[in-house]
């Protein structure tokens, strides 16, 4: 029977050791994000990742990849073992349904013979879009299907956000601001009234900035990691020309900072931080307000604001961020998330479910431990 389907022949995924094609590649395809980038890949590599950056190919046009997946490895010490994991990827068209699927059968592959017990996929397909009535994609139904009939789950480990808030920047200034929350547009300018300002940021202002942000992990409780990652991270990006300090300062003292990431059409908003000073002057209002203009300017189409909560109500540890991002008037959009194949499924099980609860037990009982220990 006769089909329209086109037919990927002798199709090859290979590693890519120059970082000019494999950008070239990312500039070319669809679905392609900072996570994927080059630079982001040897950041990982130097943090207990081995970077592989992979495209796809056909012999008719090798020059030319198809697809790309940034495949990050990491070894399990003390076995023959790995885990793979393709951060925001991987980046092709996925309308074409030949190719979506050649493409998870060679990842597939790639997981059996690398001895990995699970090779893990986050592309930001959308699943829907919306709040109280969603849209759902026919896209992302399809892929989701697609991806359960080949025998890939829906992760329980998901490392980037599932749901996040974009504002599309085509809309001027004025009706940007007009479309905010009336409480958010009062902050802003309540903030410019009470003397705060915005900068841009160079390396020079990490250090701080690391310090903020690790204060800010503690107020807020969620884990930052060692000042040299983030150090490591943005001075890494800022180099590759994708990132973008802003510092808000009060009489010259930093009291807030966001790290913006441009990546194509699109800025993200991917860190964020704040002391406890001065946050009667509302800092952070006028800091996102400065930090859309500068991705208008910068010729942004989307604005991301990086995270929303995955279930949409106060018991949600992203509640109270999640109110901040809405008076921006941006739309939610909920992907399909994190989903594994199991290459090794018994492993797999015991290195998702079992090995948790066990360390899960064992901290529990230290806690009860400690506590019985103390002195009435």
């Amino acid at each position: 029977m006769a089909t329209n389907q086109p037919v990927y022949r002798a199709s090859a995924l290979k590693v890519e050791s120059s970082p000019v094609a494999w950008q070239a590649a990312l500039a070319r395809l669809p679905h392609a994000h900072a996570l994927q980038s080059w630079a982001w890949g040897q950041f990982k590599s130097r943090w207990g990742w081995e970077a592989r950056p992979m495209t796809l190919t056909v012999a008719e046009s090798s020059w030319e990849p198809i697809a790309a997946a940034m495949v990050l490895k990491r070894r399990i010490p003390r076995t023959p073992f790995c885990v793979l994991y393709v951060p925001r990827g991987p980046a092709l068209e996925y309308h074409d349904v030949a190719l979506r699927r050649q493409v998870l059968g060679k990842l597939e592959q790639l997981a059996k013979r690398e001895r990995a017990i699970f090779i893990k996929i986050d592309p930001e397909i959308v699943r829907s879009w919306g709040l109280e009535e969603e849209r759902p994609s026919p896209l992302g139904s399809a892929i989701m299907r697609d991806l359960h009939d080949r025998g890939w789950l829906p992760s329980d480990e998901q490392i980037q956000f599932r749901n996040t808030v974009e504002l599309p920047l085509e809309s001027t200034e004025e009706q940007l601001l007009a479309a905010m929350k009336q409480k958010t547009r009062y902050n802003i300018r309540l903030a410019e009234r009470k003397g705060v300002s915005v900068r841009p940021g160079t390396p020079a202002d990490f250090p701080t900035l690391v310090a903020m942000y690790q204060e800010t992990a503690a107020r807020d409780g969620f884990t930052a990691r060692p000042a040299a990652y983030y150090l490591d991270g943005w001075t890494s990006l800022y180099d590759a020309g994708m990132a973008q300090p802003l510092v808000a300062e009060v009489e010259g003292r930093a009291v807030a900072a966001v790290i913006l990431v441009r990546f194509g059409e699109r800025v993200i908003y991917m860190y964020g931080a704040s002391s406890g000073e001065a946050r009667e002057r509302m800092p952070n209002h006028l800091l996102q307000w400065e930090a859309i203009r500068w991705a208008r300017a910068q010729g942004g189409k989307v604005y991301d604001f990086w995270g929303a909560p995955d279930d949409f109500n106060e018991s949600d540890r992203m509640w109270g961020v999640w109110r901040f991002k809405a008076g921006f008037n941006g739309e939610v959009v909920r992907f399909i998330g994190a989903w594994d194949y199991p290459a090794r499924p018994l492993l797999y099980r015991l290195y998702t479910q079992v090995i948790p609860r066990y360390l899960n037990l064992l901290r529990a009982r230290r806690a009860q431990s400690g506590a019985e220990s103390k002195p009435g």
